[in-house]
């Protein structure tokens, strides 16, 4: 007895939805033609983007700084929420901001979403929120790509990732050898959680009896959702307009790991740096994270960016125009410590994250609200 003859194969049978990817990238194509710089060459859709390198020229030694990140569980919320036009503001300032620190300027950026099935519009929009971001940032969205991965992932799935490449003239380049005893750390705002710790957050405050996305907080002003969706400032441009006007040593991304372990991976090992708590109020999201969970102080501290976004090491007397040339930017900065020579056996808050760098303390308390 033969057996009935099976159905023919198709791609769309296994899952793949070729024609739904196409109408993803005629949706997309305006945003990403929206996120380009001069030195882009071609046109939208080819193979591998193209960045016309005779732009850098102008340098006399070049350095080539790449940075490649994702955006995390912050995903599950815009999920949740059922928004994905922000997701790529923060994909690429977890990106660009990497870059910036080593004074390096941003170029371009490819993008990559990875999904259970394609709805065109959704990628659409994510791709709007990433071309958002370059256009933020000065740099230009170079390429990407989409890819449909039935039965790995649920259909409404995905998670994003990019790479970015910028430049910095060698002689010019920022970091731990530039930063002095005595020089300042200038604290910039953040524009809320930014895209780190949302496992610990979600969980604090998304959890069976938790507060929960649609929960409107007074301290707030808005609900829990929309705190949480806040996308990353990108201070890119800021920092970048901030190097070309004062001495700038070094700078520091502050992501996971905290205050402490990432300012210390911009010091030297000789050199530590006490940050006073007394210098700024927390946001009131962070409060909410640490009373709804019972969080301890050390653990959203290493956890968080308890209100600062990016710090700057830089002489004490370029300070007040530092300061002054943010607030025209529109970004709130203060002076949040100072630098010193490291004690014997001195240890900090944190270790530096992936180096041998110095010792950071968070020292004294918050102002209360």
């Amino acid at each position: 007895m033969t057996s009935p003859p099976h159905q023919a194969a198709t791609y769309a049978a296994a899952g793949v939805d070729v024609d739904a990817g196409e109408r993803a990238v005629a949706l997309m194509r305006a945003s990403v033609q929206s996120a380009q710089r001069p030195e882009t060459v071609g046109g939208f859709g080819g193979f591998a983007g193209l960045f016309d390198a005779s732009a850098l020229t102008r340098f006399r030694r070049p350095l080539l700084a790449t940075s490649t990140d994702g955006v995390g569980t912050k995903i599950a919320v815009a999920r949740a929420l059922g928004i994905h036009d922000t997701i790529g503001i923060d994909l690429v300032a977890m990106v660009v901001d990497d870059l910036v620190v080593c004074g390096a300027e941003p170029l371009f950026m490819t993008d990559y979403i990875a999904t259970g099935s394609v709805d065109p519009v959704r990628i659409a929009s994510i791709v709007s929120g990433i071309a958002n971001g370059c256009r933020q940032a000065g740099c230009a969205l170079l390429g990407g790509e989409t890819a449909e991965h039935p039965g790995l992932m649920a259909p409404d799935e995905y998670d994003v990732a990019g790479a970015g490449t910028g430049v910095v003239e060698a002689d010019h380049l920022l970091g731990a050898e530039r930063v002095r005893p005595g020089d300042v750390v200038i604290a910039m705002a953040a524009s809320g959680l930014h895209s780190n710790g949302y496992s610990l957050a979600r969980y604090v405050l998304l959890g069976e009896g938790r507060l929960g996305l649609d929960a409107h907080v007074a301290d707030l002003g808005r609900t829990i959702g929309e705190e949480m969706l806040e996308p990353t400032r990108i201070y890119a441009k800021d920092v970048l307009a901030l190097i070309d006007a004062v001495e700038v040593h070094a700078l520091s991304h502050v992501t996971g790991g905290g205050l402490a372990a990432n300012i210390a991976r911009v010091l030297p090992p000789d050199l530590a740096a006490d940050i006073a708590r007394s210098s700024w109020a927390p946001m009131p999201i962070f409060d909410i994270i640490g009373r709804e969970g019972a969080v301890p102080q050390a653990e959203l501290e290493r956890t968080f960016n308890m209100g600062i976004g990016m710090v700057a090491v830089l002489p004490p007397a370029a300070a007040d125009e530092a300061i002054e040339l943010l607030r025209r930017r529109g970004v709130h900065s203060w002076t949040c410590g100072d630098v010193r020579g490291r004690r014997e056996g001195e240890e900090g808050d944190a270790a530096a994250k992936g180096v041998d760098g110095g010792a950071v303390r968070l020292v004294g308390e918050h102002p209360s609200h």
